[in-house]
C-alpha cells in the first residue's frame, strides 16, 4: 500500500498558549498537518458534562475529519479526553474504549481503520503524572493489543514520561518501536518529549517530526507530532 500518516496532539481542551478556548485554532492544525488518522487528548471539556472541546458542528464544516464513535458520554469527542479523528471516507471497523489502571481518571481509545485496503489498529493514550502508574497503564495498553487479532499497530499519545528511555518508555520498547519525532512540550519552547508514536514490526517508518508552525504554537501548549509510514 501507499504510505500514510498519523499524528498525535495534546490539544488541551482547545484552549491556546494565550489562554483563550478556540477550537477553529486546533482545527487550523489539524488541517497543515494533513493526517489520516490523529490521536487527540484533552479532547473533551474537563467538568461539567465534559462536552466536546471541538464542536461536531464544527468538525464537520471545516475539516476532513470525523470522530471515531465510542457511544459513552452524549456530548462528548473522546473517553477521558482521548479521541479518535479519521478521514471522513476512512472505514471504521473495531473500536473500543480501554480501561486503564488509575489513581485519576485515564483511559486509551483503540480504532481498526482501513486504509489503501489494509485494516490497522490504532491506539490512543494519555497516561498519568506519575510513573508507577504509567507503568501500569502502560501494561495494560499492551495486554490488550496482545490479545487482539494480529495487524499493524501503532500507539499514539501524550505518554508524560520526561526520561529518554526509562520506565514506560522501556515497557513499550519492548514490542513496540518509536518514532524519533522529537520535542514537542512546551509548544514555546519545546524542551521535553512527552508526546510519542510507536508501531509494530509489520509497518516501516518513512519520516517523522513534530508540526512547528505559527498556528501549532499558539493553538496548544503542546506540539502535535508526525509519522509516515508504509505497511
Amino acid at each position: 500500500m501507499k504510505s500514510f500518516r498519523v499524528a498525535s496532539y495534546n490539544i488541551r481542551k482547545a484552549i491556546g498558549t494565550d489562554r483563550r478556548r478556540n477550537p477553529e485554532r486546533v482545527l487550523e492544525v489539524l488541517n497543515e498537518i494533513d493526517a489520516d488518522v490523529i490521536a487527540l487528548q484533552e479532547a473533551d471539556r474537563r467538568f461539567g458534562v465534559r462536552s466536546a472541546a471541538i464542536p461536531p458542528w464544527l468538525l464537520e464544516s471545516v475539516s476532513p475529519y470525523k470522530a471515531v464513535p465510542l457511544n459513552i458520554q452524549v456530548d462528548s469527542m473522546g473517553w477521558h479526553g482521548n479521541a479518535i479523528l479519521v478521514r471522513k471516507e476512512a472505514e471504521v471497523g473495531v473500536h473500543d474504549v480501554v480501561h486503564l489502571p488509575c489513581l485519576e481518571p485515564r483511559g486509551a481509545t483503540l480504532a481498526e481503520v482501513t486504509l489503501g485496503g489494509t485494516t490497522m489498529r490504532f491506539f490512543g493514550m494519555h497516561l498519568d503524572l506519575s510513573g508507577l502508574w504509567r507503568r501500569k497503564q502502560a501494561a495494560a495498553v499492551i495486554h490488550v493489543a496482545s490479545t487482539r487479532e494480529a495487524m499493524p499497530t501503532v500507539l499514539m499519545g501524550d505518554l508524560n514520561e520526561w526520561s529518554a528511555n526509562r520506565g514506560c518508555l522501556a515497557d513499550f520498547a519492548r514490542h513496540y518501536s518509536f518514532a524519533p519525532c522529537g520535542r514537542s512540550f512546551h509548544a514555546r519552547r519545546p524542551v521535553a518529549q512527552l508526546d510519542r508514536i510507536m508501531h509494530c514490526g509489520k509497518l516501516k517508518l518513512l519520516d517523522c517530526g513534530v508540526h512547528d508552525s505559527a498556528a501549532a504554537r499558539k493553538a496548544s501548549d503542546h506540539l502535535p507530532i508526525w509519522a509516515e509510514l508504509r505497511a
